[in-house]
């Protein structure tokens, strides 16, 4: 199956993922701590059970690693393999703070580098996909359109920093950078205003795993953008237990020699 037929039977999946995750917000969702203190919520499992099941039709052959299916994170990375966050941002989940900013993720990886990503904002009404050599749109409210990243001026940089992980790090990185416009969020949209030319750069020096990144890493070098390490070093899928290091999210390539 190629990505972009991919893409589109995927989508359904997401919508559908959505939707369950929708119906739990509207109620009264209840948390549970996992073994690392991070909230899962009935809405997580929720998600996974339909995500997971729509890729083993679609794709048996590829190893999905799941963030909700621990076991998963054992097994070693494949030349093809989906990582997937069912729900990224529970902790804006549960807060019901309007902002909508919690989403569905399901991101491919060829090589060790991610090819396809789909972003699903379920509050927002807001679909991000895209793939490798193809390009990345936006659906919102049904309207599908292209996006890509923005060329960077100087003295207009704005970064996306995380909305419930702030940290020293990040503070004196956009400092050494001088960069005093920020917009915080939650989830993997931030990857997503890059793409969609609302942000330049997403600096992240605190710990993530790679199925909070891979789709809107995806997406994002799909709308011309890339990720690299924190010393500008190849950005790669498929480490030890799937954790991330400290990374820099971009858009305009030149922001290296701008900010």
């Amino acid at each position: 199956m190629n990505l972009l037929d991919l893409m589109t039977c995927l989508t359904p999946c997401v919508l559908e993922a959505g939707e369950k995750i929708m119906d739990v917000y509207y109620k009264d969702p209840k948390q549970e701590l996992k073994n690392d203190g991070s909230p899962v919520t009935e809405a997580d499992r929720a998600s996974e059970k339909i995500i997971l099941s729509s890729l083993k039709k679609l794709t048996p052959d590829v190893l999905i690693i799941s963030e909700e299916n621990s076991d998963s994170h054992f097994n070693p990375a494949e030349k093809n393999f989906f990582l997937v966050d069912p729900l990224d941002g529970t902790k804006e989940f549960l807060k019901k703070d309007g902002k909508g900013s919690f989403t569905v993720n399901i991101g491919l990886i060829k090589n060790n580098v991610p090819i396809m990503g789909i972003v699903y904002a379920p509050a927002l009404n807001q679909i991000f996909f895209g793939a490798k050599n193809l390009g990345a749109w936006q659906i919102i409210n049904g309207k599908r359109k292209k996006i890509s990243i923005r060329t960077i001026k100087r003295d207009k940089t704005v970064a996306v920093v995380s909305a419930s992980h702030k940290d020293i790090e990040t503070t004196e990185w956009l400092k050494k950078q001088q960069i005093t416009k920020t917009k915080s969020i939650g989830s993997s949209l931030k990857f997503c205003l890059i793409a969609s030319g609302q942000a330049d750069v997403y600096p992240r020096f605190g710990p993530t795993m790679e199925w909070d990144t891979a789709a809107g890493d995806a997406i994002l070098r799909a709308a011309g953008g890339t990720v690299t390490n924190a010393d500008f070093s190849k950005f790669y899928y498929g480490k030890h237990l799937y954790k991330n290091g400290p990374f820099i999210a971009w858009g305009d390539k030149n922001i290296k020699e701008v900010a």
